[in-house]
């Protein structure tokens, strides 16, 4: 199963994510590693937003967003988890045949 995490950003995202970036990115690398995390980045330009894709179950995104330092310092505003039921894409990404 796919879900989405999305975060929404503070209206100073840009300025004040220089300092945490490099933690925020490790994280993101390390679930990467396990096989939770296919992708991620910001949405807009200024970003706004943000969606990070995640393979296996609910709990993996949960459990990255309470540790992911631009929630626990306050640059995300609200976050959410969905399931994401992909209809059409790349073999890939689907976790189980059409």
């Amino acid at each position: 199963m796919l879900y989405l995490l999305s975060y929404e950003f503070v209206g100073d995202y840009l300025e004040r994510r220089t300092a945490l970036r490099p933690a925020h990115l490790d994280l993101c690398r390390q679930a990467v590693a396990r096989g939770e995390m296919l992708a991620g980045g910001a949405v807009g330009d200024p970003p706004a937003s943000g969606l990070l894709l995640f393979l296996g179950a609910a709990e993996h995104a949960e459990r990255f967003a309470a540790a992911d330092p631009y929630v626990t310092h306050g640059l995300v505003t609200r976050w959410q988890v969905q399931p994401w039921h992909v209809v059409v894409g790349t073999k890939e990404l689907l976790p189980d045949p059409l």
